[in-house]
């Protein structure tokens, strides 16, 4: 079992590499010359411009997560909850197989993080 979720983690990895090359055009610098561009066009870039930033800063959470999730593979802590250190639900890992926390402590963890 542990080689398929490792296989569906490799190709997630995969994917989103291959995502990564296509953004950076994208989060290029915007030029500020009004002789090349107009007003409302590089309002337009400025906002493309942030929203590559901000899909690059995602992408790169997921490979962090997904790299972190083959490090639990390895060490045999894969779908085990890192707080209760009770198995995680297949079906939770099936949605997102980055996932530390099962529902329970997920839940908790949450509604901690809104009393803050």
């Amino acid at each position: 079992m542990a080689d398929e979720w490792r296989d569906r983690l490799l190709a997630l990895r995969a994917e989103l590499e291959s995502i990564a090359g296509t953004g950076d055009e994208s989060a290029a610098v915007v030029e500020l010359d009004q002789s090349k561009v107009g007003r409302l066009s590089r309002m337009d870039a400025i906002q493309v411009q942030a929203m590559a930033k901000a899909s690059s800063q995602r992408r790169e959470a997921a490979l962090k997560n997904i790299t972190a999730a083959l490090k639990r593979i390895d060490d045999d802590d894969f779908g085990f909850c890192r707080s209760c250190d009770e198995p995680i639900n297949p079906k939770r890992l099936e949605f997102d197989p980055t996932v530390t926390l099962c529902i329970d402590c997920a839940s908790k963890a949450e509604i901690s993080d809104e009393l803050r």
